[in-house]
């Protein structure tokens, strides 16, 4: 998926952004969880979004040094709290429009590498993961109907 900026009109003399993105990404987090198991698991699922999206990567820093960092995402990620129901509810939602998110779930925050966390997401159905997180990117509108009703994380 291909993201585009589209300029948009100011409407009533309301200042407006000059561009908006065609696809937004979401991270959806359990609320009910320690806060370093928040950021790390927000990292995690992070990765997997610039994964199987390179084309959300933005262009490589320079500071007024000449001095070269690392490019990020080049759109805003919005980050929303969820209970466990609504937790699977949004990854059902995902699924059923197409979406394929990234997930993480309990177990792996006691695993110790790649292949030990992608055994413990295979030896559970979807119905019975112990989701702890998950994270999509999308068009802007199929991710809003997925992220519907949830709150941001504050």
């Amino acid at each position: 998926m291909t993201d585009q900026l589209v300029a948009i009109q100011d409407h009533a003399g309301v200042p407006a952004p000059t561009a908006v993105h065609l696809t937004k990404i979401a991270v959806v987090i359990r609320d009910d969880l320690p806060v370093w198991q928040k950021l790390n698991m927000t990292a995690f699922l992070a990765s997997g979004v610039a994964l199987s999206s390179p084309d959300a990567i933005g262009g490589d820093y320079t500071d007024a040094d000449g001095t070269r960092y690392s490019p990020m995402f080049g759109q805003p990620v919005m980050v929303f709290t969820a209970d466990k129901v609504r937790l699977a509810r949004t990854l059902e939602r995902a699924l059923s429009r197409g979406v394929v998110p990234v997930v993480f779930t309990t177990e792996l925050f006691g695993t110790g590498n790649d292949d030990a966390n992608r055994a413990a997401v295979a030896a559970v159905t979807r119905g019975h993961l112990d989701l702890a997180g998950i994270a999509i990117r999308a068009d802007r509108k199929t991710a809003d109907k997925i992220t519907a009703g949830l709150g941001l994380h504050a």
